[in-house]
């Protein structure tokens, strides 16, 4: 396979992220959303890494990207499981309260 091919299926899932992110309104959605942008993201940096297999950049910047992901799903949920107890709904267009 090309890296056409990677690159196609990227776009496919980033759209989708970005589709799920602005579209939906359920913060688990929309963290999902974040997920699936960042993986797409990952298949693009090993996608590049193979088609250059001398240069190990991209799956030095893959792994930066997990552990990033990883970080943001640490404080995402917990701010989703705090605000949960708060309001008991997971609805953004009720998340004006983490304003002040």
């Amino acid at each position: 396979m090309g890296i056409g091919t990677y690159l196609a299926l990227a776009s496919v899932l980033f759209g989708i992220g970005s589709a799920g992110f602005l579209v939906r309104r359920n913060m688990l959605i929309q963290l999902m959303s974040i997920e699936l942008m960042l993986n797409s993201v990952n298949v693009l940096l090993l996608a590049f890494n193979r088609a250059y297999p001398e240069n190990h950049d991209g799956q030095l910047f893959a792994f930066f990207v997990i552990a990033v992901a990883a970080a943001e799903l640490v404080i995402g949920l917990s701010i989703l499981i705090a605000y949960y107890r708060i309001k008991k709904t997971l609805d953004t267009d009720d998340a004006t309260l983490l304003k002040y």
